[in-house]
C-alpha cells in the first residue's frame, strides 16, 4: 500500500464514499494530508459561548440534565440534553427518539458533531451525531479517542470528526514504515534541520501523546510543504532560463518612441523605470517572466503597451489575455484610444511618416462567426499585431503567425495551465514573452509563494493630477436618513454630468455574481441588493438621470453599448455586479455605491472603488452595510475607507482571508491548495524553503538523486492545477 492506493480498498467502500463526497478525499495520500483543524483535551471542554449560528462544529461537553417529554403541537416525543462547559450550556434535541434517554446519561462526557443553530434566543444542536468518551458501548470509536489529546478534524455534516480519525488510524495500521519511508525531505537536511522523517511526523498530527508531537510534526510538515513548492517554482525558473526567446526586440524601438511622444501626460519615475526593466528582459535571449503588480490607478495598462509595442516593432504579435468580455473589450478600446493613429496597419501619421503602425484585434467566446472569422483571419495571417481577448484565445483554433509576447492581466483569475497554454503557441520550439498583471498588490511572502518563478516589478506611484477619493461605511438601519442623502448625491453627480457606478453582490435574487461571499455571520436574515431590484429603484428616485443596468448574464452586445453609454456621456448611473471591478476607465466617474458591501473583501472594494477618481474630478465611495461596530466585518470596511493605499490593504486582505483566496480560491468553496503552509505566519519558514530550494536545484537540476521529492512534486503540480481549473 502507497500513498496512492484508493481508499475504497483500505478502508471500506461505504466509508470511503462518503470521505470522497463529503471532503474529496480518495487515496490514502489524501486522507493522510487532512489534517487535524485543533486539538482537545480529555480534560479540557469547548468554550460553548463561542459558538455561533451555521458553524459545523465538533464539541467537547458534560451532560448536564436529560429530559424527555410529548410535543405540545405535534405527535411524537422530544428528547432535550443540556450540555455545559462549566460556564455556559447548550441544547441538544432528538425528535421521535426516546431510547436515547438511556444511553445519554447525566455527568458523562461526549462528543457532539453538528450545526448550530438557534430556537427561543438559545443555542442548540439538533440530531447531532456523538460518541461518549469513556463508555466501552462502542469500542471502535472510544479507541480513536484513547489518548489523553483528542484530534478534530475539518468534517461535514455526513463525516464526523472520529469517522475520519477512525479511518486515519486504519490507514497508519495498515502501512508499515518502510512504505511510509518516501520522504521528500532528503534525509541530510532532515538533520541539519533537526526536522523528523515524514512517518513520525504523521504519526505525530495524527496519533499525538504529546503535545510536543503534535509541534514537531507540524514543524517538519509546515517546512515540507513549503519546500515543495518552492522546489517547483525554482525549477519552473531553471526550466525558462533553458527557453528561448520567439522574437528578441532591442531595447526600445521606433514605434514606441512615436508613441511616448504622442501620450498628452508625462510617464511617472515608476513607469519609466519599469519600462526600462522590461525593455532589458525583452532585448534578452531568454524570454522575459515577470510579474508587474501595481495598486489601482498606478498606470500599468500603459507600461504594457510600451512593450508591446517593442514586439511588435520586432515582427511579432503581442497578446493581452483578460478574464472577462467586458474588461477584453475596455482594453480594446482603451488600447486604441492610446496608439491614435498607430492603432492602423498603415501609418495615419502622413506620406513623410517612418514609422508603420498595426492593428488591434479583440477576441472574445461572444463574437458572432464573421466578427470571429476576421479576428481569427487577422491573427493567423499577422496583419493583427496587438490581440486582445478572453479565454477564447486559449482554444487551439486560434493560430498566431508569431507570438512574441503575453501580457496577463488580473493573473489570480487564470491557472499555470492556462498561461502555460498561451506560451507553448510560438513557433519552432520557441516561447513568447511572459508579462503577468495583478491590480491587486502582492505582499512580499504571497509573491515569494505564489510567483517565485517570476522577477517582480512594482508601480507604488499614481499618476499626477489624480483626484482624491473619500469613502464612509453608512449602516441603513442606524443611518436611514444617510441613506436618502446618497440618493440625494447621487442625483447631483449625475446633474452635473458626472458618472455613478452602483454596485451589488446579486443580479436577481437567485442569482449571486461571481466573487460575493454568500452569508454574514450574524446577518443570514438580511435582504441582499440585487441589480434586478436597485435598478427600479435607481429610475424611481432619479427621475432625471439616465439609468442603465449591467451584469455578467448579459449579451457582450449589450454590455458594450452600456460600457459606450457611460464613456460617451448617454448613461449617468450604472446598476452593476461586480463585472465593473476591474479595467473600467471613465475620468468623469466620481460616485461609487456599494450596497451590502460586507459581502465582499477588501481587495474587491478597494478594485471597485478604484472606478473612480480616474480623472481630476474628487470622488466619493459609500459603502452600505448592516454590520454593526466592533465586528470584524466592520472592521473590515472601516480598514478600507481608512485608506487607499492598496499595500496597506493588501497585508490586512491577507491575514483575514483563508490562503486559498489570495492563491486564486475566488471564494467558491473549494479546497486551498495549501493544507498547514499560512504565507503571513510562515514568512520565514517559505524563505527557508526557498534557499534549500535553490540550493539543492543548483547541484541537481532533474533530482535525479531525490526521487521522492520529484514523485512530491509532480502530485503538487496535478493538486494545484486542480485547484486553480476549479477556482
Amino acid at each position: 500500500m502507497g500513498l496512492e492506493t484508493r481508499l475504497r480498498g483500505v478502508i471500506g467502500g461505504r466509508t470511503a464514499g462518503a470521505l470522497e463526497r463529503g471532503l474529496g478525499l480518495t487515496s490514502v495520500g489524501d486522507l493522510l494530508r487532512h489534517y487535524p483543524r485543533r486539538y482537545a483535551e480529555r480534560g479540557e471542554l469547548t468554550a460553548i459561548s463561542g459558538l455561533t449560528d451555521g458553524d459545523h462544529v465538533t464539541i467537547v461537553a458534560d451532560i448536564a440534565s436529560v429530559t424527555a417529554r410529548r410535543m405540545r403541537n405535534k405527535r411524537g416525543s422530544l428528547l432535550e440534553v443540556l450540555v455545559s462547559d462549566g460556564t455556559d450550556s447548550l441544547v441538544i434535541t432528538f425528535f421521535n427518539q426516546p431510547w436515547r434517554e438511556r444511553e445519554l446519561r447525566v455527568g458523562q462526557r461526549g462528543l457532539f458533531a453538528g450545526t448550530i443553530s438557534s430556537y427561543r434566543d438559545k443555542r442548540q444542536l439538533a440530531h447531532p451525531q456523538y460518541v461518549l468518551l469513556g463508555d466501552g458501548s462502542d469500542a471502535e470509536k472510544v479507541e480513536s479517542f484513547a489518548g489523553a489529546i483528542i484530534p478534530v478534524y475539518p468534517s461535514t455534516k455526513s463525516v464526523t470528526s472520529w469517522q475520519i480519525q477512525s479511518s486515519v488510524r486504519i490507514v497508519l495500521d495498515s502501512m508499515d514504515a518502510d512504505q511510509m519511508m518516501s520522504d521528500p525531505i532528503p534525509a541530510a537536511m532532515r538533520a541539519d534541520m533537526d526536522l523528523p522523517d515524514v512517518h513520525r511526523a504523521l504519526e505525530g498530527v495524527h496519533r499525538p501523546t504529546t503535545w510536543q508531537d503534535i509541534e514537531r510534526g507540524r514543524e517538519r510538515l509546515i517546512f515540507e510543504e513549503a519546500f515543495v513548492l518552492q522546489a517547483n517554482l525554482v525549477q519552473r525558473r531553471h526550466a525558462a532560463r533553458t527557453y528561448r526567446a520567439s522574437v528578441v526586440p532591442p531595447a526600445g524601438s521606433a514605434l514606441r518612441e512615436t508613441f511616448d511622444a504622442g501620450l498628452p501626460f508625462t510617464l511617472t519615475g515608476g513607469q519609466a523605470a519599469v519600462g526600462n526593466e522590461i525593455a532589458a528582459d525583452l532585448a534578452r535571449e531568454v524570454p522575459m517572466q515577470r510579474l508587474l503588480q501595481g495598486d489601482v490607478g498606478s498606470g500599468k495598462t500603459v507600461v504594457a503597451v510600451r512593450a508591446m509595442l517593442d514586439v511588435v516593432a520586432a515582427g511579432g504579435q503581442a497578446v493581452l489575455l483578460a478574464p472577462t468580455e467586458v474588461l477584453a473589450s475596455q482594453h480594446a478600446s482603451g488600447i486604441r484610444r492610446l496608439l491614435g493613429p498607430l492603432a492602423e496597419a498603415d501609418s495615419l501619421l502622413g506620406s513623410g511618416a517612418t514609422v508603420d503602425g498595426t492593428t488591434v484585434v479583440l477576441l472574445t467566446g461572444s463574437a458572432r462567426s464573421a466578427q470571429r472569422r476576421e479576428a481569427l483571419e487577422a491573427i493567423e495571417s499577422g496583419v493583427a499585431g496587438v490581440i486582445v481577448g478572453t479565454h477564447a484565445l486559449l482554444e487551439e483554433s486560434v493560430q498566431f503567425a508569431r507570438l512574441g509576447l503575453v501580457v496577463i492581466d488580473e493573473q489570480h483569475r487564470f491557472g499555470v495551465e492556462q498561461r502555460a497554454a498561451l506560451a507553448r503557441r510560438a513557433p519552432d520550439g520557441t516561447h513568447p514573452h511572459v508579462l503577468v498583471m495583478t491590480a491587486t498588490p502582492i505582499p512580499r511572502t504571497v509573491a515569494m509563494t505564489v510567483f517565485g518563478d517570476l522577477d517582480v516589478s512594482t508601480l507604488d506611484e499614481v499618476p499626477a493630477g489624480r483626484a482624491e477619493v473619500t469613502t464612509h461605511v453608512i449602516n441603513p438601519r442606524t443611518q436611514p436618513r444617510h441613506v436618502d442623502r446618497l440618493w440625494e448625491r447621487a442625483a447631483e453627480e449625475a446633474a452635473a454630468g458626472h458618472r455613478v457606478f452602483i454596485v451589488c453582490p446579486r443580479i436577481d435574487a437567485a442569482n449571486v455574481e461571481e466573487g460575493s461571499t454568500t452569508d454574514v455571520a450574524g446577518e443570514a436574515d438580511v435582504s441582499i441588493a440585487t441589480v434586478e431590484e436597485t435598478f427600479h429603484e435607481a429610475v424611481a428616485r432619479l427621475p432625471n438621470a439616465r439609468v442603465a443596468a449591467l451584469h455578467g448574464r448579459m449579451s457582450a452586445e449589450d454590455k458594450e453599448s452600456v460600457m459606450a453609454g457611460v464613456a460617451s456621456g448617454g448613461v449617468d448611473v450604472v446598476v452593476s455586479t461586480t463585472v465593473i471591478e476591474v479595467g473600467v476607465d471613465v475620468p468623469d466617474a466620481t460616485m461609487m455605491i456599494v450596497f451590502d458591501a460586507d459581502r465582499f473583501g477588501i481587495s474587491q472594494l478597494h478594485q471597485l472603488r478604484g472606478r473612480i477618481g480616474r480623472g481630476s474630478l474628487p470622488g466619493v465611495c459609500l459603502l452600505v452595510s448592516a454590520a454593526e461596530d466592533g465586528t470584524p466585518t466592520r472592521e473590515r470596511l472601516d480598514a478600507v475607507a481608512s485608506t487607499r493605499n492598496g499595500f496597506d490593504l493588501a497585508q490586512r486582505d491577507l491575514e483575514i482571508r483563508r490562503e486559498g483566496d489570495v492563491l486564486g480560491g475566488s471564494q467558491s468553496g473549494v479546497r486551498s491548495s495549501l493544507r498547514l503552509l499560512r504565507v503571513v505566519e510562515d514568512a520565514d519558514v517559505i524563505a527557508r524553503a526557498r534557499a534549500a530550494a535553490e540550493e539543492l536545484l543548483e547541484t541537481d537540476p532533474d533530482l535525479e538523486s531525490y526521487p521522492a521529492l520529484r514523485e512530491a512534486m509532480t502530485r503538487w503540480d496535478a493538486e494545484q492545477a486542480e485547484f486553480l481549473e476549479k477556482s
